[in-house]
């Protein structure tokens, strides 16, 4: 197994919208495996095969405490969803440090296929609904943040890049062998 790189906002990449799993084989189970370990490592509570620049409609959730009920949701869609909504504070691996209210369906009924290619339902409320929701947005190339506003989405952007080029500084003077 791997740990992958995750994509940081705004990579364009991140906006690019997935296409559906067609061969369920031994290369899409390491992709699971990959992506699990990714996740785990970073830690999260979902991952989306999108974040790690891989564009096919693949999922992974685990929101238990004790880090043992992954479940990888492929080809996902929500075919039924409440019209009660609910606004939960979000955060996403590809946002690191940012978290802010949104609004997403209380609950939904989604409709995927596991690795070998089988169907199956699954009915969600409170974290778990929110968190399949957030992770097919990016499948759709969307990140939490552009449910912001304008003022929010730029002041994220604006830290985020901030950071990058930090690290990009504190890289480039330990490649000199200078102490930052």
């Amino acid at each position: 197994m791997s740990i992958l790189n995750i994509l940081r906002y705004p990579d364009p990449r991140l906006h690019k919208v997935a296409q559906p799993v067609t061969q369920f084989d031994a290369r899409l189970e390491k992709l699971v495996a990959d992506m699990a370990e990714t996740m785990y490592d970073a830690p999260g509570i979902g991952l989306a095969a999108s974040q790690v620049d891989v564009h096919e409609q693949l999922i992974l959730v685990d929101i238990s405490e004790t880090k043992d009920a992954l479940v990888a949701y492929i080809n996902p869609e929500i075919i039924w969803a409440s019209d009660e909504m609910q606004v939960y504070d979000e955060g996403c691996l590809s946002v690191p440090g940012i978290y802010d209210g949104v609004e997403r369906h209380a609950r939904v009924k989604v409709r995927a296929l596991d690795v070998k290619g089988q169907p199956f339902e699954v009915e969600a409320d409170g974290l778990l609904a929110v968190c399949l929701q957030h992770e097919m947005d990016h499948l759709k190339g969307k990140v939490f943040v552009e449910y912001l506003s304008p003022l929010k989405r730029n002041r994220i952007k604006a830290k985020l890049q901030k950071e990058e080029r930090g690290m990009a500084r504190e890289a480039n003077l330990r490649a000199q062998g200078r102490r930052y």
